[in-house]
């Protein structure tokens, strides 16, 4: 495993990072894609063994289960001190006036309940799931930056929202002498790469890491065009990179693949970390092979010419999941 910082500040992190919206179950609800907590147990074992320190999930994810089995995972499989824990808020998770938004009720709501959840006193990254138009942005840096001091979360990050946005809450952290952004958690993969246009630069210039969601495009460039699986079939946003345009992209990861003679998801997410701004692609998994696939892209040196085909079908189109 390779480990780096965090954008340019000084916490060190897995550069690839196991994201737990793939645990859990809604309560009194059977099936569903998730994995139980027995389930999902072999998974976070394995991200221990190959050095996986970096844990990523949310308040909404299955209505709390996802940290729920984060928390028991870490005590269960390794040490609070040897894992980078964070999760998000602002989705609605109850009809209180806490229950969602980025107000300053809901940032100490949301993370004490978390906390509750994930069985510690702080968490390492705390990210802020989506912009809240509703709440003045110095509410929440201030009531963020409160958190930091009191010691329940250490560092903090956004996710999915457009650049001026970002460099707004980020401006009024610095006029209010307050906590700044240290990651920006967005959709990035070969069928979306809108963030290269404005944000990537921000990031850039602002010293602040991209965490990509989604690196394999729900695994639509981990398999052949037209293959399905069960989570695709189940997730509710499984549809979104099955539009024609995407074909050829996803072909020619196959033809690299295949020259290489490596599963196509290894080549997928080299591309997205061969990307300078990219800190650590959150990889999802349900299977065993999906960390060992993330693991191993580590290795996978793309050639010029390589990384000319990926990128050579790409068409413009616009942002999605802001909202």
């Amino acid at each position: 495993m390779e480990y780096t910082r965090l954008g340019s500040s000084g916490l060190k992190v897995s550069r690839i990072a196991l994201g737990c919206m793939s645990f859990g179950r809604m309560p009194d609800e059977p099936g569903g894609w998730g994995l139980d907590a027995d389930a999902a147990a072999p998974l976070f074992r394995q991200a221990v063994e190959l050095g996986i320190d970096f844990w990523d999930t949310a308040n909404m994810y299955w209505a709390g289960d996802s940290e729920r089995i984060v928390g028991e995972a870490v005590e269960r499989y390794t040490r609070r001190e040897d894992v980078v824990l964070a999760t998000k808020l602002f989705f609605k998770v109850h009809d209180g006036p806490g229950g969602s938004g980025l107000s300053r009720r809901a940032v100490f709501e949301q993370i004490d309940a978390s906390l509750q959840r994930l069985k510690t006193d702080y968490v390492d990254l705390y990210q802020i799931h989506r912009f809240d138009p509703d709440t003045p942005v110095e509410e929440t840096m201030e009531a963020l930056h409160d958190l930091v001091k009191a010691g329940k979360v250490r560092y903090i990050g956004a996710s999915s929202m457009w650049a001026w946005q970002f460099a707004k809450m980020q401006h009024a952290a610095d006029l209010g002498g307050w906590t700044r952004f240290v990651s920006m958690q967005d959709q990035y993969s070969l069928l979306q790469r809108e963030e290269e246009r404005e944000m990537f630069g921000l990031l850039a210039d602002q010293g602040v890491g991209s965490l990509p969601w989604s690196p394999l495009a729900k695994g639509r460039l981990a398999r052949e065009w037209g293959a399905s699986t069960t989570r695709s079939q189940a997730d509710p946003m499984g549809g979104r990179y099955d539009g024609e345009e995407n074909r050829p992209i996803v072909d020619a990861v196959r033809k690299i693949a295949e020259a290489r003679g490596v599963p196509m998801a290894q080549v997928a997410l080299a591309w997205v970390l061969h990307q300078p701004v990219v800190t650590a692609p959150i990889v999802g998994p349900t299977k065993s092979h999906h960390l060992a696939d993330a693991v191993a892209a580590l290795d996978i040196d793309l050639s010029d010419d390589e990384v000319e085909a990926l990128e050579a079908h790409y068409t413009p189109r616009l942002p999605s999941a802001f909202s």
